[in-house]
């Protein structure tokens, strides 16, 4: 039965997250949808990343197996014509049977985007976190540097979860700055649950100046959700590209 590999950019705003849910709009449920309508016959689709409600993304990667041939062209084209404007097919592959959008997944990059200025936005509001008060992006590119590595990364993980094993990877972890935006990118093997935006919520405490760049450290060691800061809201997060 053949394998299909969807590549999908969407704006998550107006949708409850990637996973399907009884009474509320999600990514996952406008794709299954977008494919019944397409072959009339009803698959699960499996996502790379369990997006949150509100988040976004570039490079979101699904997978679903049917006994359809099309070709990837033809997938795309098929379902960007039923599938809401907020959601887009960039690319479709078909693959071996052995892929699996989220069990083979190797590394995910995401990128989260911060309005750095005294005044609100309008055309972004969707797209960032508005911080009005200056960021210091170097104490926070500095305070970073601890969690590259292997770790326990509880600290980040918000509750409740069914995940057993909080240990990652992050390969990368670094702030940007161009004009107001601060750009914070994170590479890792694996993500706890809203871990992103838990780092970036700390992150923020310090380019505030509300906790040192040392103190980040300290965050992770406690393996303590009541020690980081505060979550970032949804809408400055994007998942830009998942690896294979």
């Amino acid at each position: 039965m053949p394998t299909v590999k969807l590549i999908l950019e969407y704006d998550g705003t107006a949708y409850a997250g990637w996973q399907r849910q009884l009474d509320q709009p999600t990514i996952q449920q406008a794709v299954e949808t977008a494919i019944e309508a397409v072959t009339q016959v009803r698959v699960p689709v499996i996502g790379a990343g369990r997006t949150d409600a509100g988040v976004h993304a570039w490079g979101q990667v699904a997978s679903f197996r049917i006994e359809r041939e099309m070709t990837p062209l033809e997938w795309t084209r098929a379902l960007n014509a039923r599938l809401p404007e907020a959601i887009s097919v960039r690319a479709a592959e078909i693959m071996p049977d052995t892929f699996h959008a989220r069990h083979r997944a190797t590394g995910k990059l995401y990128e989260y985007r911060i309005l750095n200025r005294p005044e609100r936005p309008a055309l972004e509001r969707h797209f960032c976190w508005h911080v009005y008060k200056p960021l210091d992006d170097a104490a926070m590119n500095q305070a970073a540097l601890a969690l590259v590595g292997r770790h326990d990364c509880s600290s980040f993980e918000t509750q409740p979860t069914e995940n057993e094993d909080p240990v990652c990877h992050v390969q990368r972890l670094a702030v940007f700055r161009q004009g107001d935006l601060v750009r914070i990118e994170i590479y890792a093997d694996r993500f706890l649950k809203q871990m992103v935006r838990s780092i970036v919520g700390t992150l923020v405490e310090v380019g505030l100046g509300k906790r040192t760049p040392e103190s980040f450290a300290a965050v992770l060691a406690a393996r303590d959700r009541a020690a980081a800061g505060k979550t970032a809201p949804p809408q400055g997060l994007f998942l830009v590209r998942v690896d294979y």
